[in-house]
């Protein structure tokens, strides 16, 4: 399954109401706007049609970010729920 990040923002009270109900069923909120969802193929496209349903395209914005698995090994949360702390790299000399 395909890791993406999505952002969004709306003024809209409903829409947004709307819009984290559908993404809470495709993954975590991770930021007040932001999901990390996983999705892939029709899976995604049905993600964005309905998505795409709610969304006012002269009011809102919202955007899909690939986060590849590699890439998502290298996250680290500061602070909030779900924080571990920020380690530096290991150094082993033999």
């Amino acid at each position: 399954m395909e890791r993406w990040l999505v952002v969004y923002d709306t003024p809209s009270d409903a829409r947004r109401r709307r819009v984290v109900k559908i993404l809470d069923a495709y993954g975590d909120r991770v930021q007040f706007s932001v999901f990390e969802v996983f999705a892939e193929g029709a899976h995604l496209e049905r993600l964005v049609v309905r998505l795409g349903k709610v969304l006012d395209e002269d009011e809102d914005r919202l955007r899909l970010y690939p986060a590849c698995n590699r890439c998502a090994r290298g996250v680290r949360t500061l602070a909030g729920h779900g924080s571990e702390p920020w380690a530096a790299e290991e150094v082993y000399i033999v």
